[in-house]
């Protein structure tokens, strides 16, 4: 299994969908990590976008992943940034 560290960026625009989509989206989320696929997850302090952690075979398994996001279904995502990660120090060293 590989981490990645997936960035959401929001615009005012989407605002009205996250907002209408947020409880399906973190339902959804919950699936995701109650499932062992997502690590965290969380909105950047500022509301441009998110954070999230997810655990996946490839690049290819986490994209049909993030199909599936309620966000990514209607369109509220402006922007989207995957990179994988290694983790070194601290409570996910160990999926290193």
């Amino acid at each position: 299994m590989s981490v990645f560290a997936v960035e959401y960026v929001y615009t005012p625009e989407t605002a009205t969908l996250r907002d209408e989509h947020r409880p399906v989206h973190r339902a959804w989320l919950q699936e995701q990590y109650e499932g062992g696929k997502l690590l965290a997850s969380g909105p950047f302090a500022d509301g441009s976008g998110a954070l999230i952690l997810f655990k996946a075979a490839d690049e290819d398994e986490l994209n049909e992943l993030l199909k599936q996001d309620p966000f990514a279904v209607a369109s509220a995502i402006a922007g989207l940034k995957v990179s994988g990660w290694t983790p070194g120090i601290g409570v996910f060293a160990e999926l290193a």
